[in-house]
């Protein structure tokens, strides 16, 4: 792949031999992360985040410093940066820019990374923009899977929670329609199912959908568990925002196949019970460890860096 100088915006940007090398190069930097230790000690990021961030800011900030390279950051730039003055996202960058060879964005608004990466002089990473996408989220998810299955054909997915408005299974859902024969089965409360133009979408390209009933049905003979939490900061009025509108229970677990992993993209808060993290089939930490490496072959890619 050559994504020297590009912006990586969405999913869709992505053909599966993209895909398929982020993957491997992530692997090879997992096997022995010193080999990299300077492959871009000569480039500076800059994590511009104008939503809170835990796992994709330090993550995206770890990976710099295992390359050896340099990070500035502004994160809560929402109200600690010029933005507070009225300053535009466009001029923001323009700024950014300027100070660094690439920018990680999290912004509240849907298309934000697009009108960022238009103007922007350095390649754009977009690392969560509002309902929209969250593209370097679904690689690292695949990478967990990849890990655990070898490969993302073929498989059955089972996604559980606010698929109307989490960004992670958007772009989820567009990375596993490049594969053959994958099925992805949606359990959602009344309201958050999955966008009818993303699902029309998926389905074009071959993804299989399945909306079940409960997650009992929808795990059944499943190789994933997906969950994801209710996305209150983006429900709107008219939708309920209660915790407990759905959860992962013993009965999911016990027709869940004991091949099978659990994913979330987190932060959880009741739909993944804490008892959960005793089952030997639960994966979301060493996946959120994951996106280290992910993150680090996304950042030696689009500055063209020699492996």
């Amino acid at each position: 792949m050559n994504w020297k100088g590009q912006s990586l915006v969405s999913v869709q940007e992505l053909s599966r031999s993209d895909i398929e090398a982020l993957l491997d190069t992530a692997a090879l930097m997992q096997e022995d992360p010193p080999a990299y230790a300077s492959l871009l000690s000569r480039s500076i990021l800059a994590t511009l985040f104008f939503e809170p961030s835990t796992r994709t800011r330090l993550s995206f900030e770890s990976a710099m410093a295992r390359l050896g390279g340099h990070i500035i950051s502004a994160p809560n730039a929402s109200e600690m940066s010029s933005a507070v003055k009225g300053e535009t996202l466009a001029d923001t960058i323009r700024m950014v820019s300027g100070y660094a060879d690439v920018i990680a964005l999290r912004h509240p608004r849907a298309g934000a990374s697009a009108e960022a990466a238009e103007v922007s002089t350095v390649p754009v990473l977009n690392a969560g923009d509002g309902t929209g996408e969250h593209p370097t989220q679904a690689l690292l998810d695949a990478y967990a899977i990849r890990r655990q299955h070898g490969s993302l054909d073929g498989l059955t997915v089972a996604a559980l929670g606010d698929l109307a408005y989490g960004r992670t299974i958007h772009s989820l859902s567009l990375l596993l329609a490049k594969y053959q024969g994958v099925t992805l089965r949606t359990v959602a409360p009344r309201g958050l199912e999955l966008p009818k133009d993303l699902a029309a979408e998926v389905r074009r390209l071959g993804l299989r959908l399945e909306p079940a009933d409960t997650l009992v049905d929808a795990v059944a003979d499943s190789d994933v568990l997906y969950v994801t939490r209710l996305q209150k900061e983006r429900l709107p009025a008219h939708l309920p925002r209660a915790p407990g509108l759905y959860a992962v229970d013993r009965a999911a677990l016990d027709a869940l196949p004991r091949h099978a992993i659990i994913l979330h993209p987190l932060p959880r808060v009741d739909e993944l019970p804490i008892w959960v993290d005793a089952d030997p089939r639960a994966r979301y930490i060493e996946q959120a460890h994951g996106g280290v490496y992910v993150r680090m072959a996304c950042l030696a890619a689009v500055l063209g860096a020699s492996l």
